[in-house]
């Protein structure tokens, strides 16, 4: 599948919390954690589980930099 997002993250699910209507993924892309909320149908649909390795894709006109 093409995509325009160059902004893609390789990672291992660590953590999949299901509520009524929304799910928080927690995935490790190294010794960093990225969260995610979608929706819980998606979740399932991808039958998402701790150890699954998945790929982050980060599409926002806000990336905040620190230094």
């Amino acid at each position: 599948m093409a995509i325009s997002a160059r902004n893609q993250l390789r990672g291992q699910i660590k953590d999949v919390k299901l509520g009524n209507v929304m799910a928080h993924v927690v995935m490790a892309v190294g010794d960093q954690e990225i969260e995610s909320v979608i929706t819980r149908r998606s979740a399932e649909e991808m039958n998402l589980k701790p150890g699954d390795t998945v790929t982050a894709i980060i599409k926002s006109t806000e990336v905040l930099i620190q230094k």
